[in-house]
């Protein structure tokens, strides 16, 4: 299968390198996380899995430190919003690992650089090679660079209750996994300035009620509250 190859000098390696913060004693490593699944089964997939959780272990640790109030629910619902798809891919971006991608040509071709989940999976691949190749100090000195704008962002991002609160319901804080259940309770007022009253449910706590002109309004709001009430949000 032919390949499309961007590290083909030391200079491109180099500089690479440079953004990365870390010289590979391994350079092999750093190629190996960069390679897609399109290339055949030397490609970044093991690594990629391995990264997510070194990723995972970093952003938790800083985390923990920098939210000392803050419960299990509510340190999961902002450990999910740094490590998700999106946000991987914006720090690979940021990175420059787009124009370093291996992947055979026809996946080049198709958009594959750009391709977010393709992105996402060569940076977390690269925090791997990051960690066996420099130990977990390379690996955090990458992921506080170019996660520091994520952490700064990170209150702005959990306004959205509903996104929230699903966040937290699937993190493993409950003894099992769940989904919020909303019902409409109540539709009051004329059809043009309607006011919503919304419930939402999740197993074994108290249901919350939210009110809002819209239904969508009405469940952020039953959202907000069942996360105050759980302790998860307490800004």
């Amino acid at each position: 299968m032919a390949e499309s190859q961007s590290l083909s000098t030391d200079k491109d390696l180099t500089a690479l390198e440079a953004r990365l913060g870390h010289r590979f004693a391994d350079p092999a490593l750093l190629k190996r996380a960069l390679s897609h699944a399109s290339i055949g089964p030397d490609s970044n997939e093991r690594l990629e899995f391995f990264g997510d959780r070194v990723l995972g272990l970093i952003v938790a640790e800083r985390l923990y430190a920098d939210y000392p109030d803050a419960d299990e629910g509510g340190l999961a619902v902002r450990l999910n919003a740094l490590v998700r798809r999106e946000a991987c891919a914006k720090a690979g971006e940021a990175a420059g690992l787009a124009s370093h991608l291996i992947m055979a040509a026809g996946e080049s071709v198709s958009g594959g650089r750009q391709k977010s989940a393709i992105l996402a999976g060569a940076c977390e691949a690269v925090i791997a090679a990051l960690y066996f190749d420099g130990g977990l100090a390379a690996a955090k000195a990458f992921v506080l660079r170019y996660w520091e704008d994520a952490f700064a962002t990170l209150k702005p991002e959990l306004r959205d209750a509903k996104t929230a609160l699903q966040e937290w319901a699937q993190s493993g804080a409950l003894r099992e996994k769940a989904q919020p259940v909303y019902a409409v309770r109540e539709r009051v007022g004329p059809d043009h300035a309607p006011i919503f009253t919304v419930e939402v449910r999740i197993p074994g706590h108290e249901a919350q009620r939210g009110e809002g002109p819209t239904k969508r309004e009405a469940e952020q709001d039953a959202a907000r509250r069942l996360l105050w009430n759980l302790g998860v949000w307490k800004e």
